[in-house]
């Protein structure tokens, strides 16, 4: 059975039994804790907490999952995987362990021929939590598994929690025996390779408080509401029903490994080392065309990095197994074709598929072969040192520079017998994401416990938005917070955070900034909004201060928004919309949205694309923006179901999360997308878009940055002063100024070229002076000494070496000059070989004399170069290496 139809049996066997399908949700996880969705109930977490009413008492899905703390195993055992499928029947409230354990049983013992799976009852083996009872009974009695293949496991193996305080309960599981060959009889208590589980039965009844792992925390009582989580790997499942033996050999990896055989010639069993390989590819590839088509692109960070570190696996793998060219189209085709039996939206998605794909590809082999050498080079001198391990900072220059992943040079230099210091590279990561990165939750949740906010939630229900109709209105505070701590009251001065029954202040999402404003209550206290998140579904947080008088929990107020604000938000979100399609129009629909951010008069939009994109194509993007903003089409927004919004062709945003319900925003004929933001009536009411320019963010991810309406004004209104200045200074009309100022550019580059050919012969006419002069340091000829400032490394180095090399005979001869080059110190050192074979060393001398001049420096035995902060330390740089001179001859 081939898995788009296990897939399918599960989906229908659980809707003809009144569970609503639910489709899987993006691998982008809509939770703040997870980079990626990695188990079947992720979605229905905030269902379990209570955070969100379910849309019916029961479900079903097939989650798409990926799990990554094992990368550097997978491969090398057949039961690693990055990507799975999970599964999952879901009960909330409804019903509970015997109606759980009847389908479960129903499903796995029908025969092929009534939708079931057709398994073999006898083959089935349960556990259930060391004591429920109530399981074991309903197992043996209702079922009638015998009593000797019913199994009580601790709660280190049949007790669930999510790891935090919260729901919990006892497990059952059902596994498969797979036979004698497999290990020792005696049940999943003895041997979990023979006996494979198959189907996780979660019995949410509990509630857990603190504690750390699987078994160390208290049981609180029970819950009010009893639910059920279960999870069926679809890809264990596939293993059994088509009679193989691991997973790498079901049918949507096994066609992967086929085309990779096809592409190396490398057959799959052959040997241990390439079969890793091919595991490793089949797994990877899968895993990032999956990734890719829920909208993650290669980065340095986060999700995207999760994905660079797989690709570039997978394509240095094929590589090990003697690929030479370009591999990654036709094992993403393969993958599509495969995978898009169970996921359509791959196939209708392949070009852009295949452009971010192949993007990574190229860039990564582009890398391997400038790093390839850095590393070939760090290899060598850690060996030549004595060394067996490569630093941390050169693992990192690997990873920043070239964008090796730290596992590929990890792997590298083991191929080399060395050893990486990993923690040296994980602080030096850790050091730039601490520079890098704000804190993103901090301004989501501010201070506060999100638990504060759902209390809030439960008490009073969702905000109401009303900002679509009204820029203002009555409403009651029905929550406050102060200092994150909720309070019934706040004092003048006091920074709060408000929650209203009903708002017209849109919270920030989508792209959109929040709104600002003033909250009044009618006791003529005043709240000044700077800010508005929404920490949980549905609940708008309105962040300010308190500018007079007193707040209270109950008082009715009257929020109002800054209008002007809204408005020039609007205008820019607009604007983005027809950036957007304006821009797969040029592009094609690879150039799908990837982020964006609509602020007052400006906004910026990030799109896939694997290339820059030309000043002409983005001169007529521009030009048909303005175009449609001249046929003053109507801008209007409609609910409607996300099966029917698909059919009228709107575009979604990757890794945003959508309802049952949603609101769909058409532009005239021109634009359709999925929104929830807030927008101008009629395009006419943008005035003018001006396109600042594009650039790249990421690893095919580029971003357009524009003005909208007054802010587009006022930037022409300045470049056409800078053009009428440049008129004067040039004597030429607005068209003649590119040639002219070309022309004065050249002869303004030609001269720069007279003069530093002028001072290069000044400097070098100096050699054979500074030749005559050298000292003599125990029959050591010593060169040192400074040159004019301004001199140039490169000149400098051409002195040195011609000094150097009028030095005449067999002499030993060390030549050390030092010149100020942009206001900083800079040293080139020389040594022949005779003064090398008594120890003096230029990469030696040039550490000494860069310590002093508070910098750095290095290079060859023969040559090196180094520089530092403080020119005023010349002088002791250079006695310094006189010092180091006469101690070493």
């Amino acid at each position: 059975m081939e898995s788009a139809e296990i897939r399918r049996r599960w989906l229908s066997f659980f809707e003809e039994r009144g569970h609503a399908v639910v489709p899987s949700a993006s691998l982008i996880a809509d939770d703040p804790t997870l980079l990626l969705v990695n188990a079947g109930m992720v979605p229905f977490k905030p269902y379990f907490l209570g955070e969100t009413k379910p849309p019916a008492p029961r479900a079903t899905s097939v989650q798409k999952c990926v799990r990554t703390p094992d990368i550097e195993e997978v491969g090398k055992t057949t039961r690693h995987g990055t990507f799975f499928q999970m599964c999952g029947n879901f009960s909330f409230g409804d019903y509970f362990k015997e109606g759980a354990i009847k389908y479960a049983w129903e499903l796995l013992t029908s025969s092929v021929a009534d939708g079931g799976y057709g398994l073999e009852p006898e083959k089935l083996w349960i556990t259930v939590y060391l004591d429920d009872d109530e399981a074991e009974t309903i197992w043996r009695d209702v079922i009638g598994v015998p009593a000797e293949r019913i199994q009580r496991l601790g709660k280190k193996d049949n007790f669930w929690s999510m790891g935090v305080p919260g729901p919990c309960g006892p497990c059952s599981e059902i596994n498969y025996d797979r036979g004698p060959e497999f290990g020792v009889e005696g049940g999943p208590a003895v041997n979990d390779e023979r006996y494979v589980e198959i189907w996780n039965l979660v019995f949410m009844q509990y509630e857990r408080g603190a504690g750390d792992g699987k078994e160390d925390f208290p049981i609180l009582g029970d819950l009010p509401s009893k639910n059920i989580d279960t999870g069926l790997g679809l890809e264990r499942l596939a293993m059994i029903l088509q009679g193989v033996q691991n997973m790498y050999e079901t049918d949507t990896l096994r066609v992967v490994m086929d085309k990779a055989t096809e592409l190396t010639g490398v057959q799959y069993g052959a040997a241990q080392g390439t079969d890793v390989s091919m595991r490793v590819v089949a797994d990877h590839m899968r895993t990032s065309v999956m990734l890719i088509g829920d909208g993650v692109t290669p980065g340095n960070e986060g999700r995207g990095y999760v994905l660079r570190r797989i690709m570039r696996r997978a394509i240095r793998n094929m590589r090990l197994m003697g690929a030479t060219g370009p591999v990654v189209q036709d094992l993403v085709d393969v993958v599509i074709n495969t995978m898009g039996q169970q996921y359509p939206e791959l196939v209708t998605d392949r070009k852009r598929i295949e452009t971010v794909a192949l993007a990574e590809e190229a860039a990564f082999l582009k890398a391997v072969k400038g790093g390839t050498n850095i590393l070939d080079t760090a290899v060598t001198e850690t060996k030549a040192a004595g060394g067996t391990v490569l630093s941390g900072d050169k693992a990192f220059l690997l990873h920043d520079t070239w964008g090796f992943p730290i596992d590929l040079t990890l792997e590298m230099a083991a191929e080399q017998g060395l050893s990486v210091d990993e923690p040296g590279f994980r602080r030096l990561m850790q050091e730039q994401r601490d520079r890098a990165k704000a804190d993103a939750k901090a301004k989501k949740t501010g201070h506060a416990d999100v638990s504060s906010y759902r209390e809030i939630a439960d008490s009073a229900g969702a905000t109401e938005f009303t900002g679509y109709a009204t820029n203002q209105g009555e409403s009651t505070i029905v929550g406050l917070l102060v200092n994150g701590v909720s309070a019934p009251a706040a004092s003048e001065g006091d920074d709060v955070e408000v929650v209203l029954d009903r708002t017209p202040f849109y919270a920030e999402g989508g792209g959109q900034l929040a709104d600002q404003g003033r909250i009044k209550l009618d006791s003529g206290a005043v709240i000044v909004v700077r800010d508005v998140q929404q920490p949980v579904p549905g609940v708008s947080v309105h962040k300010g201060s308190v500018q007079v008088g007193e707040v209270t929990v109950g008082a009715s107020a009257y929020a109002a928004i800054d209008v002007n604000r809204r408005r020039a938000i609007a205008r820019a979100h607009s604007a983005t919309h027809l950036t957007h399609q304006a821009l797969r129009d040029a592009l094609g629909p690879t150039a799908a949205q990837a982020g964006s951010e609509n602020s007052p008069g400006r906004f910026r939009f990030d799109f896939g694309s694997p290339n820059a994109v030309p000043g002409t194509v983005l001169t007529d993007v521009e030009q048909k923006i303005n175009d449609v903003l001249s046929r003053e089409l109507d801008v209007t927004a409609e609910i409607m179901s996300i099966d029917e919004a698909k059919k009228q062709g709107a575009i979604a945003e990757f890794g945003e999360k959508y309802g049952e319900r949603v609101r769909v925003v058409t532009i005239g004929d021109f634009s359709k997308e999925l929104c929830g933001g807030t927008h101008v009536a009629n395009t006419a009411q943008l005035g003018l878009v001006k396109l600042l320019g594009e650039s790249s963010i990421g690893s095919g991810v580029r971003r357009v940055e524009a003005l909208v309406g007054v802010d587009a004004y006022n930037f022409l209104a300045k470049e056409h002063t800078v053009v009428a200045q440049l008129q004067e200074l040039v004597k030429g009309r607005p068209e003649e100024l590119p040639e002219k100022i070309a022309s004065m550019l050249g002869k303004l580059k030609d001269a720069e070229k007279e003069i530093e050919k002028f001072r290069a012969e000044k400097v070098l006419q100096a050699a054979a002076g500074l030749a005559e002069n050298a000292q003599d340091i125990k029959g050591v000829a010593l060169v040192v000494g400074t040159v004019p400032d301004g001199t140039g490394a490169d000149d400098l180095r051409k002195l040195v070496l011609d000094v150097r090399g009028r030095i005449q005979g067999d002499r030993a001869a060390v030549v050390a000059l030092f010149t100020t080059a942009n206001d900083r110190p800079l040293t080139v050192i020389a040594t022949n070989e005779a003064a090398r074979e008594r120890g003096l060393k230029a990469g030696d001398l040039v550490r000494t004399a860069a310590k002093t001049l508070g910098g750095g420096g290095g290079g060859k035995p023969d040559v090196a170069q180094g520089g530092g902060q403080n020119p005023a330390a010349i002088p002791d740089a250079i006695a310094a290496v006189e010092r180091l001179v006469v101690e070493t001859a």
